[in-house]
């Protein structure tokens, strides 16, 4: 009998501790955690007695038969207080101390230091390719500085083999490092450019079941021939030929095994060291090196899924190739991780003869700008390795894993851009670029107008060199702390990622007289008679309406101004937002006033001596002012709890405290 007796007094103290959560709760009109609020009417219910008790004491020797019925009602009620006064003191100083978020929870944090655990296996992971390629004292910064070209040879070829080791996030940045003559030595760049094309394959037997779980059978089922050495092998995946049983030659890429878990890790590791630079460094915050990396760990993801890559290759080819080539998917074969496609038969872009450069790389810059500037939908990442040279002379575009996209006032904006830079017109380049980018508050226009004329000079006038270009553009952009939206973002890059490939293809190539026939060609088809008609019509449809209720409305103001009627009606308040914002504001102000009331009451009545006795010693008097006091206590921590909550949602008037939000719209890599 003794255990249904103690499990009912358990089930009684936790109904209690319960009733005490929610009434602290509930008095204080902001929601805490579960699990806080429960923490802090446990340690009431323990701190009750100790709290309590010199009350009691205080109070005197009371007899039972001497107890009032008024009196004994004021003493329940200010003991019912007191006990809730407890987690409401309780809750509000752990609100001001720890705030929601600032120590984790346990399960949060049993992920973090799982997290950290895992991150720091592959810190040591990462450590242990760059010791073992030899590279252990450059990390250390006591790295010697190599002069001749034969050390230059070496480090190199122990950067690419550590960067190759590293798995897909590292040979993205070598990648990108190859195309930056401007940054690295030519024997670094040179070096770099075999991962483009040359990382090392996975074995067939760690493929063959990532392509029988992507096509749904064996590979020599869905395939009259396969071939199981790789033609080429990247970052993410490694293609293979294969031919159908149509006869048609299709190459398949399939994805690298196992590379998901290691670049959710890196990107772990690139997001916190980009927000870490953001939070720390000027120039982090200035770039906005969070949008960036969340940029960029998007991009990747959708790298990983090769249905995307699909979906790119079919939006970019319907947007119109010109001289560019582009392989059609058999989308009814592409999975996540099995991507078949249209062979094109050719060799690397790299063995071009010297002579075919220049149209190559003129072809290539008129595609890409095309695609940028007409029809928003754009290859990413034109690096040499994405291209090939196909055996009727025209170039072949590979790798739609990157594809940025820009709507119909980016594009507007930067043909505006392209134009102004034609004409050399500072004024005009400023203010595109400033529709490009987000436009900040403090930013000096004549400063950035002036750097924009100076880069114009040096880049575009005659008998000037154009490397290094696209470089020196985003430098100014970062140094007048404009924040470059993502899809602004990967144009730049594609556009810096181009000018490396087009000096690769033709040395010396005019890059600026290109661009500039390419906007003159341009300015020719927007201005040609039937595009202005075009134009003309749409606007004159858009204004129609407009037009046809003008005269009435004009009719009535002047008739209403006429005859003294002509009135203005302004409505405050009107937006839901202000009005809770302007009510919420009252009721802090009057919950204010309550409690300074009630507490000025409570010590005018503690300080009056007299009155009839209730409680031994204790007047009715003082109890009233005890109770008082109590409530005066509730109503200051009711006000003190939403004034150290912090706020969540910009719940706050409108036009206060507004922030701009970017859309992620590029896949930029």
């Amino acid at each position: 009998m003794a255990l249904p007796a103690q499990l009912f007094v358990w089930l009684v103290t936790l109904l209690m501790i319960i009733g005490l959560a929610t009434a602290a709760q509930r008095l204080l009109g902001v929601r805490f955690g579960r699990l806080r609020t429960f923490v802090a009417a446990l340690m009431a219910f323990g701190l009750a007695q100790p709290v309590l008790s010199p009350i009691l004491a205080g109070m005197g020797e009371v007899e039972p038969d001497q107890v009032p019925e008024a009196g004994a009602l004021g003493m329940l009620l200010l003991l019912a207080m007191c006990v809730v006064l407890i987690p409401m003191v309780i809750l509000v100083l752990a609100e001001a101390l720890v705030p929601p978020g600032s120590v984790p929870g346990p399960l949060e944090l049993f992920r973090s230091l799982r997290g950290r655990l895992s991150r720091a296996r592959r810190y040591s992971q990462i450590t242990r390719i760059a010791i073992r390629h030899g590279l252990g004292p450059y990390l250390r910064g006591r790295g010697e500085q190599v002069d001749d070209r034969s050390g230059k040879v070496r480090l190199a070829a122990s950067l690419r083999a550590a960067l190759d080791d590293g798995g897909v996030t590292f040979v993205k940045l070598g990648q990108v490092l190859s195309t930056r003559r401007d940054l690295l030595p030519a024997e670094f760049v040179d070096e770099l450019g075999r991962l483009q094309d040359q990382a090392a394959p996975a074995p067939w037997s760690e493929i063959e079941p990532v392509l029988a779980a992507g096509l749904g059978g064996p590979v020599e089922e869905v395939f009259a021939e396969f071939g199981r050495t790789p033609l080429a092998a990247a970052s993410v995946g490694q293609v293979h030929t294969a031919r159908l049983h149509t006869g048609e030659s299709v190459v398949v890429k399939v994805q690298r095994p196992g590379i998901g878990a290691v670049v959710a890790k890196d990107l772990d590791i690139v997001r916190r060291l980009a927000a870490t630079l953001e939070d720390r460094t000027r120039w982090g915050g200035a770039l906005g090196l969070r949008d960036l990396a969340e940029g960029f760990a998007a991009a990747v993801g959708e790298e990983l899924d090769f249905r995307v890559e699909a979906a790119n290759m079919a939006a970019v080819a319907a947007s119109g190739g010109g001289c560019v080539t582009y392989p059609a998917p058999h989308t009814a074969m592409c999975t996540e991780r099995v991507l078949v496609m249209q062979r094109l038969s050719g060799r690397p872009v790299t063995t071009a003869p010297r002579e075919q450069g220049p149209d190559l790389a003129r072809g290539l810059l008129d595609c890409l700008l095309r695609q940028i500037l007409v029809e928003g939908v754009f290859h990413a990442d034109p690096h040499p390795g994405n291209l090939m040279l196909l055996d009727d002379g025209t170039l072949g575009l590979l790798d739609f894993g990157s594809v940025g996209r820009l709507d119909a006032s980016m594009r507007s904006a930067l043909q505006r851009f392209l134009l102004a830079m034609n004409r050399q017109d500072p004024l005009g380049v400023t203010d595109a670029l400033l529709e490009v980018v987000p436009r900040p508050e403090d930013i000096d226009e004549a400063a950035l107008q002036r750097a924009l004329g100076q880069f114009m000079a040096r880049h575009l006038g005659p008998g000037t060199d154009s490397v290094q270009m696209f470089t020196d553009l985003f430098r100014i952009v970062s140094a007048y702390g404009l924040s470059i939206p993502p899809e602004v973002a990967a144009v730049f890059r594609a556009l810096a990622t181009l000018e490396g490939t087009l000096v690769r293809l033709s040395p010396g190539f005019d890059l600026i007289g290109e661009a500039r026939a390419f906007a003159g060609r341009y300015l020719a088809e927007r201005v040609s008679p039937e595009t202005v008609k075009e134009s003309l019509t749409q606007e004159l449809a858009a204004l129609l309406p407009m037009l046809r209720r003008l005269p009435r409305r004009v009719e009535r103001i002047a008739s209403a101004a006429e005859h003294g009627r002509f009135s203005m009606n302004v409505r405050l308040l009107a937006d839901e937002r202000d009005r809770r914002y302007v009510t919420g504001l009252l009721h802090q102000v009057l919950l204010t006033v309550l409690g300074a009331t009630a507490g000025v009451m409570a010590v005018i009545l503690l300080g009056i001596g007299g009155g009839p006795p209730v409680l031994g010693s204790t007047s009715l008097f003082h109890l009233l002012g005890y109770n008082l006091l109590v409530i005066a206590a509730i109503l200051v921590l009711r006000v003190l709890a939403v004034i150290f909550r912090r706020p969540r949602s910009s719940d706050g008037p409108r036009g206060s405290g507004e922030h701009s939000a970017y859309p992620n719209g590029s896949r930029g890599r």
